[in-house]
């Protein structure tokens, strides 16, 4: 394997010396480069293009936010960290605008390395190198705008709660997407990743999340992808129901709190990989969409061959990018096959796998039939066959409810 190609970029020589003497252990497996300024990394850019770009927020001449934004235009392969003491709200905003992720200095030799190997062992999942590109150059997804609209309303009312704004949050992918990106960037400095939208918006608080919605239009309220054969209500409709079909199966294998809410969220992001194609790709997404018969699978399959890539691959990619937890991305890369999945115990991945079945055909009652296209295998293994009827009735509380 190549060596992992990073530019480190930050005009005070103090913290480059630091940074070469935390990164010493990497030497045989990354190529790293040191440079004092933003001109100088775009120029070492030019002689030869790097996987990592590392930098400073605040540098004399170009700033950090506006190095990336050169470099993701520029160089959309190119994963984008900001490593910065700035902790100023308007230009953080800046930053997650432009960054895959934001680091705080100091900041531990073990997190650095981490988020870096991480980041990089992502891009694999991610196929063709055309995908990558597209994903890299992604930091908006549209947010429905019937949902944006409601959570602008939700919060200009005087005595909107906290649960109120996490509830219409949850209720759209893209949105939840954003929000847990912005609380697990390093910025907020918690200690392991948050996968919950309540928890998310708690750390957050009202006003933050009011400043971000209305100010700083972190939520896209653009165009959804106008694409033949895609929906973005029925996206919507099939993410809901799958986050609350995998939390119904995660609450009746009595897992804890944590994994539930996990559960939820796995299920809601699934397939935000469609939704990256689609506005990515769209000539190529429809050509895709119109070969997909109703086999389970099917879409999987076309995928790979007409962009060397599948929608789960994308998702996980993108989540993967945007600092959410390892479990998170590994569900959405894994939930069309489980069996694939590095956890070897019945997890979100096979949550999310019997959430979507079950929610494409709710009226299947034998668990062996192939019209429900689960991997039998799997949750022989897991010893979870016998489960299915039980999943059924759980998840049908849950729609009769919201009949």
């Amino acid at each position: 394997m190549n060596a992992i190609r990073v530019i480190f970029v930050d005009d005070e020589p103090r913290v480059l010396e630091g940074l070469k003497r935390m990164l010493r252990p990497k030497r045989n497996e990354w190529q790293m480069t040191f440079v004092g300024s933003a001109q100088a990394a775009l120029d070492a850019l030019r002689v030869e293009p790097c996987e990592v770009v590392v930098t400073d927020m605040r540098m004399p001449g170009m700033n950090g936010a506006e190095l990336l934004e050169v470099v993701q235009r520029e160089y959309p392969n190119t994963i984008r960290l900001i490593l910065s003491g700035q902790a100023e709200t308007e230009s953080v905003m800046k930053a997650l605008g432009v960054s895959h992720q934001f680091l705080s200095k100091p900041c531990d030799a073990e997190i650095l390395q981490g988020t870096i190997s991480r980041a990089f062992a992502l891009r694999d999942l991610a196929g063709s190198d055309s995908v990558k590109a597209l994903v890299a150059r992604i930091n908006k997804l549209p947010a429905l705008p019937a949902t944006y609209q409601r959570l602008i309303e939700a919060l200009r009312q005087p005595n909107s709660s906290l649960e109120d704004v996490a509830k219409i949050i949850s209720m759209d992918p893209s949105m939840t997407a954003r929000l847990l990106k912005l609380v697990n960037s390093a910025y907020f400095g918690l200690q392991k990743p948050v996968a919950d939208v309540g928890r998310a918006g708690a750390l957050l608080g009202l006003d933050r999340i009011m400043a971000l919605v209305l100010g700083q239009g972190i939520f896209s309220d653009c165009e959804p992808p106008d694409v033949e054969g895609f929906s973005m209500d029925e996206l919507w409709r099939h993410s809901m129901s799958t986050a609350s079909a995998a939390h119904r199966i995660a609450i009746a294998e009595q897992l804890d709190r944590e994994l539930v809410a996990a559960a939820f969220l796995a299920g809601m992001l699934h397939d935000i990989g469609k939704l990256v194609l689609a506005m990515g790709m769209p000539e190529q997404y429809a050509k895709v969409l119109k070969q997909v018969g109703d086999r389970p699978g099917d879409l999987q399959q076309i995928e790979m061959l007409e962009l060397h890539a599948a929608h789960s691959d994308v998702g996980a990619y993108l989540v993967g990018l945007w600092g959410l937890p390892n479990t998170i991305a590994e569900a959405i890369a894994y939930h069309e096959d489980p069996s694939q999945s590095p956890n070897p115990k019945f997890g979100l991945a096979g949550i999310v796998h019997c959430a979507d079945r079950l929610v494409h055909r709710p009226d299947i009652e034998d668990v062996r039939s192939a019209d429900l296209g689960l991997n039998l295998e799997y949750l022989e293994g897991q010893g979870r066959l016998d489960r299915w009827s039980e999943w059924r009735e759980a998840y049908a509380t849950v729609t009769q409810k919201s009949d």
